[in-house]
């Protein structure tokens, strides 16, 4: 019981200094990733990108259906 403890714990600290430094790293790119959000919202980058992704998972998804094993 104590191993499992003790790999719970070391598993909560973990996450504790990685939401920290996740903190960290946001608040130093904040102005450069509000630029280039405002950059993109501006063009039709935003728009392109959303529909090939919606185009690739749907590839995808048709590739897998009809290439299962039966």
């Amino acid at each position: 019981m104590a191993g499992k403890m003790t790999f719970l714990m070391v598993f909560a600290v973990l996450g504790f200094v990685g939401g920290i430094a996740a903190n960290w790293a946001y608040r130093q790119l904040q102005p450069m990733i509000a630029s280039v959000l405002k950059d993109m919202l501006i063009t039709d980058l935003l728009l392109s990108g959303i529909g090939g992704s919606i185009l690739t998972v749907l590839i995808v998804l048709i590739w897998e259906n009809f290439s299962q094993e039966k």
